[in-house]
């Protein structure tokens, strides 16, 4: 039995958990390959060598709850720009995955995550059968899995 079947997941920022997160995007890191060439003469030989590793954005999904936190953060961003400096803009959080015993099995912490892009509400249709979801696009410079966090939990 797959102790992660039903992918049972909670997201934190500012030391509280975020109401109704559906979907969380991949967790993803990329790293350029930067090739030069080695050696003289007649035949030199193209090697690679890892160069800058960039951290890919991250979504954030949710149906609309009366819960204003994805709105609020994404709003610090606008402050910003409208000169209000606000400091507190970019955040870390914390992704937790649970078994289906609701064991946290695995954590990472996603550092200095700001809101570029925030969906409030979806393309409104009447006659559609889905439910209206709000979304944030989390910018971030870097993730890493908790160590103390094991797998089976004991």
């Amino acid at each position: 039995m797959d102790p992660l079947e039903n992918f049972t997941f909670r997201v934190k920022w500012d030391n509280q958990y975020i109401a109704g997160v559906s979907r969380v995007g991949a967790l993803r890191r990329v790293t350029e390959d930067v090739q030069y060439r080695q050696g003289g003469g007649d035949t030199p030989v193209v090697r690679d060598a890892p160069g800058r590793t960039r951290y890919e954005p991250i979504t954030l999904e949710r149906g609309i709850t009366s819960d204003r936190a994805f709105e609020q953060w994404a709003n610090l961003v606008l402050d910003l720009q409208a000169g209000q400096g606000a400091a507190n803009y970019r955040k870390d959080v914390i992704l937790d995955v649970f078994n289906e015993a609701g064991q946290k099995v695995l954590s990472y912490m996603i550092r200095r995550c700001w809101v570029s892009d925030y969906q409030a509400l979806p393309v409104l249709d009447a006659n559609a059968n889905v439910i209206a979801v709000e979304q944030i696009t989390l910018e971030n410079e870097g993730w890493e899995r908790d160590a103390a966090v094991v797998w089976p939990p004991n």
